[in-house]
């Protein structure tokens, strides 16, 4: 029987349209991310390296960027020298569930794999030969060029939680890192038919007139602020998401 065309005569059966509608879908579960903020402190003038993304893209299309994306399986196993800063460590296991060391290590390793598929630049030292574990896949390249990342060099500046109405949702972890830190640059990564079609260095200034993503505008205050104040790894670290509907900031 054809049930669309069936007469509606208990007062139930007429309030299930109404009651389906009012029905709320399940929470998207953000998932893990981590970006990196390359900062070059030469000058008199902080600049920052930003990418502008594909404009046939989803996902933010034609916004500029710091570069960055999901945490994979073998980020968690590539090799590393030195360690993370105390500050950062307690920065990156508040507020997750099952935290652990090796969690917010993964966490600094994508954000490096990350940036190297997205510019094909290497964060790492080359003191130490090649490394001795490489998973499969993009850590190849710091394999082939005998980079080996540091995690000395990195700071986490802020954390951020895609509002849950979102169709995707991210935590992400914003590093920073000092241009210094390159270990090698892979040419021809950017271009017209890639994620990010052109990289740029900026001064915080500059980068405010770009297209960007609202966290990012957000990232770029507590970055400012963070170099006014030294850019030292003890500083606070802001962790903004949502309770109740509303925006909170949280000190990490």
């Amino acid at each position: 029987m054809d049930t669309r065309l069936a007469p509606t005569t208990s007062p139930a059966t007429t309030a299930r349209p109404e009651a389906e509608d009012t029905v709320r879908k399940p929470r998207l579960r953000p998932a893990d991310a981590a970006t990196l903020i390359v900062i070059d402190r030469k000058g008199r003038s902080p600049k920052l390296l930003m990418g502008k993304r594909h404009a046939g893209l989803k996902f933010m299309p034609g916004k500029f960027v710091f570069p960055g994306g999901r945490i994979e399986p073998g980020d968690a196993r590539m090799s590393v020298v030195g360690a993370l800063h105390a500050r950062a460590e307690q920065a990156l296991l508040a507020h997750v569930p099952r935290p652990s060391p090796q969690r917010g290590r993964a966490l600094a390793l994508a954000a490096i794999r990350e940036t190297f598929e997205e510019t094909g630049i290497l964060f790492g030292s080359r003191a130490y030969g090649r490394p001795e574990r490489v998973p499969p896949g993009s850590w190849a390249a710091f394999a082939e060029h005998e980079v080996t990342p540091d995690l000395e060099d990195l700071q986490v500046i802020a954390r951020a939680i895609t509002p849950s109405k979102r169709t995707k949702r991210f935590d992400t972890r914003f590093f920073a890192i000092d241009r210094r830190a390159i270990g090698h640059v892979t040419e021809g990564v950017i271009g017209p038919d890639s994620e990010l079609v052109e990289l740029a260095w900026v001064t915080l200034r500059q980068a405010r007139a770009l297209d960007l993503p609202h966290i990012t505008r957000v990232i770029l205050t507590d970055l400012e602020e963070r170099l006014a104040n030294g850019f030292g790894p003890h500083l606070p670290v802001p962790f903004y998401h949502h309770r109740s509907g509303r925006s909170v900031c949280e000190m990490l």
